[in-house]
């Protein structure tokens, strides 16, 4: 499709994103999923094409990173640099925090000039989330005491219940390779529990999966060792979507059994939602005696599953092919070296061109997001670039 055609087909989105932060994913709707699916594509395209997304002339896009990152702080760096607006990475060390600066002063002091926050916040259940909620709204009432100019937009980039802008950008290679969202309906994805030789993951990326997929019609498989369950309000989101779309939502304890006939696995390491609740008390406590012992007891735990490693052999199914391999990145990878990781070294590198193509929509999701937050009508302001790009090259 052309970029002209791709405008038209927006047009007969509905959404509501205008001046909306974008948090968790079953906050919106799906005309809402739908437009950013869209606009993403629409600006991956522009930028193939050498057509200039730039809506900014000035203007901050802060991130504040609560946890390591490479592909998603760059991601945002990306979005915010193709869009026109310079990049500020707050670092909390260097900051005022530690000598008793709250949230509403830190939001209202880094928004002056600022268009958007991008926030990562993934380390302590039950407070990452909140934690933006809580920037959010200080920057309402620095923006309606007359603080700032504007109010920033919000983009969750990870947090302890969702990681939507991974969830989107999954989605979108989902689109992409099969073709629409429709293509969805019927097929099976499994999203497994992986064995890793390190402990405190995350259990947002599972959670974000499950939370997305389920509202397209597909069969949902979540399968993992008893003991590794995650958030039953997120469980429940799942299953409601699942039974509102007509697809389906399943839990397995058995991965070999899941697998079987699945259109698509993405196995991912996570911890167990009791072991993150306790992480959670002794990082709040400082306490890193007690984070050694629970960590000792969890990899010997994580021991136990090894053989929830993903190879070619478990990826062949009973059908005459193999499942779409998906994984967030990075993984780890067994090999020679190191015959412990979440997926045999032969079948990463079977898909890896694949996990890099579905890594690259990141950049074009977390734009789609801005985009869409400050413009209410996105797909006149994308027909307007589009004109403005054809004007640039008249004579």
């Amino acid at each position: 499709m052309t970029i002209q055609e791709r405008i038209d087909e927006l047009k007969k989105e509905n959404s509501d994103l205008f001046e909306k932060d974008f948090l968790l994913t079953w906050e919106k709707s799906e005309g809402d999923l739908k437009t950013v699916l869209e606009v993403a594509n629409i600006l991956k395209q522009m930028r193939d094409e050498n057509v200039s997304p730039r809506v900014f002339d000035s203007g901050l896009a802060v991130s504040i990173f609560r946890d390591n990152s490479t592909r998603t702080r760059f991601s945002y760096a990306s979005a915010s640099n193709l869009l026109g607006m310079a990049v500020q990475d707050m670092d909390e060390t260097k900051s005022q925090i530690a000598h008793g600066e709250t949230v509403r002063e830190t939001a209202n002091m880094i928004s002056f000039l600022t268009d958007y926050i991008g926030i990562r916040d993934d380390m302590y259940l039950g407070e990452g989330n909140k934690y933006m909620r809580e920037v959010g709204d200080a920057l309402d009432e620095g923006f309606k005491k007359g603080v700032l100019p504007q109010r920033p937009g919000i983009v969750n980039l990870q947090c302890d219940i969702d990681h939507p802008t991974q969830a989107m950008a999954d989605l979108l290679h989902l689109k992409n390779h099969y073709g629409s969202l429709e293509a969805l309906k019927g097929k099976k994805l499994v999203m497994s529990w992986a064995y890793s030789p390190s402990y405190g993951k995350p259990l947002s990326v599972p959670q974000g999966i499950i939370g997305l997929m389920s509202r397209f019609g597909m069969d949902i498989e979540l399968a993992y060792p008893e003991g590794y369950e995650l958030l039953p309000e997120v469980i429940e989101v799942a299953r409601k979507n699942a039974e509102k779309s007509g697809g389906s939502f399943h839990i397995s304890h058995s991965m070999t059994e899941a697998v079987k006939d699945a259109d698509i696995v993405y196995p991912k390491s996570w911890a167990p939602f009791s072991v993150m609740q306790e992480r959670t008390e002794l990082l709040k406590a400082k306490d890193t005696e007690g984070l050694d012992a629970l960590e000792k007891t969890c990899l010997a735990q994580n021991a136990n599953f090894k053989d929830w490693e993903y190879d070619n052999e478990k990826m062949q199914l009973t059908k005459d092919q193999e499942a779409l391999y998906m994984h967030c990145l990075p993984a780890d990878i067994s090999d020679i070296s190191c015959k412990e990781g979440e997926v045999a070294a032969d079948t990463f590198e079977k898909s890896r061109i694949d996990t890099y193509i579905e890594a690259g929509y990141k950049p074009y999701i977390i734009a789609a997001m801005m985009f869409t937050n400050k413009f209410e009508n996105p797909s006149e302001a994308l027909q307007a670039l589009l004109n403005r790009d054809k004007k640039r090259f008249s004579v």
